[in-house]
């Protein structure tokens, strides 16, 4: 680093604002200010699934039902709601709509859906 001036390092955000009206920076909301912005497209594969995992459950054993009714509180985009848990109510999910063959298979395409825009974050 010899010969290189004013070492400067940044971790997360920087932001300089200079002049202008109404501005509000970067709006991160860092808990516990707020919680971030949810991709719409997120949010509407969370409620798709949700939709058809209510149908799903009306098709499957009383235990398997008892698993989804376990796994909806997760099955949700607020974000207080752990990653991990997210995850596990998604594999349970997944696990009961695998046995029930071509019924549960539009279950699997929407945690699939769900995963690949959590992994987009």
């Amino acid at each position: 680093m010899s010969g290189m001036g004013g070492n400067n390092f940044y971790f997360g955000d920087n932001v300089n604002m200079h002049g202008g009206t109404g501005n509000t920076g970067i709006a991160k909301h860092q808990t516990p200010a707020g919680p971030l912005p949810v991709d719409p497209a997120l949010q509407a594969a969370v409620e798709e699934l949700r939709r058809l995992v209510g149908t799903l459950r009306e098709q499957v054993p009383a235990a398997s039902a008892q698993a989804i009714d376990d796994s909806l509180p997760a099955l949700t985009t607020d974000q207080a709601t752990a990653p991990q848990e997210q995850h596990r109510a998604l594999m349970a999910v997944a696990g009961i709509a695998a046995t029930v063959g071509a019924v549960g298979q539009p279950v699997l395409e929407a945690v699939n859906r769900i995963l690949g825009l959590l992994g987009g974050q």
